[in-house]
């Protein structure tokens, strides 16, 4: 009997044949390595310890917030309080004592979160427009525009130049304003204050006033009725004449005799990404600011 004989004989008449023996243990461990056959075991599932575990009562415990969100909300909220208390006061025209007595606690309340930060002139870059002051010199542009027909006061903005700067930059007072039936309402032109700033300590700014500039010159449609009739082919005259209107920009430098420039302290107060809060030193008034777009 050749080989192949005896291997098929042992395959048949496996018991007690070692050639058998040792293919068929072979042959399983091919298909059934020990790491599948022990993934395979299966045990019978414990159902009493699921029942426990189902059955156990659920409570809800009680967790607090993180302490930076918790930080925020209470931020967010005190802001939220300066905003409406400053709401109802024409930006600060109008106001009664308990209302700046309110006011004043308002403020307080915000800057103590950011007192000592040194300031951030990358955030401080960019434009903000005024929702209060107790400043004298801008409550006489809303008095008058309060009082006298022909004067309009618009949005009052504060731009800041500095983004890319360490020290300091460049600081524009933006009011706009209008002549009704002579300019645009609202935005019939531009009044621009500019300064340049130094940063003098953590939290202060000096002003040095460069110039005032009046531009952005918007007539009203009825003047331009006026000056060139929709009914009349407009003459070289009449055109000269609106385009110099709409170009027109008169610039006064702001210079005090003996000194370079006009210069001011300014306290920023509290910064954020939304808010900016400020007190001219000296008894100059407070400032209220909120983020707006850009203007130029």
């Amino acid at each position: 009997m050749d080989s192949f004989c005896v291997v098929s004989c042992c395959v048949k008449h496996s018991i007690g044949c070692p050639v058998s023996a040792a293919m068929e243990l072979a042959f399983h461990s091919a298909l059934y390595p020990p790491s599948l056959s022990s993934t395979f075991t299966t045990r019978r599932p414990n159902f009493n310890s699921r029942l426990l575990i189902l059955n156990k009562p659920f409570t809800v415990r009680n967790f607090s917030l993180p302490s930076a969100l918790a930080y925020d909300s209470e931020l967010e909220s005190k802001k939220h309080l300066l905003l409406t208390s400053v709401q109802d006061t024409q930006r600060g025209l109008l106001t009664t004592p308990d209302q700046r007595s309110s006011i004043e606690e308002a403020l307080v309340n915000v800057e103590g979160r950011n007192m000592g930060h040194p300031i951030n002139l990358a955030k401080l870059d960019g434009t903000w427009r005024l929702q209060y002051t107790s400043a004298p010199d801008v409550l006489i542009l809303l008095q008058a525009a309060a009082t006298l027909p022909f004067f309009q006061v618009g949005q009052i903005f504060q731009k800041f130049e500095c983004r890319d700067q360490s020290d300091g930059g460049i600081i524009r007072n933006v009011v706009r304003w209008s002549i009704p039936n002579l300019l645009e309402e609202q935005e019939g032109a531009t009044l621009l204050v500019s300064a340049k700033f130094n940063v003098v300590s953590v939290r202060n700014i000096y002003l040095q006033f460069q110039e005032i500039t009046v531009q952005d010159i918007n007539i009203s449609e009825e003047l331009q009725a006026v000056i060139a009739p929709a009914i009349l082919p407009r003459s070289f005259i009449s055109l000269q004449i609106l385009q110099f209107l709409r170009t027109f920009k008169a610039q006064i430098p702001v210079r005090d005799p003996g000194r370079e420039s006009v210069g001011g302290l300014y306290y920023l107060s509290y910064l954020d990404d939304n808010m900016l809060l400020g007190r001219a030193v000296g008894g100059g008034g407070v400032f209220v600011f909120t983020r707006a777009q850009s203007l130029y």
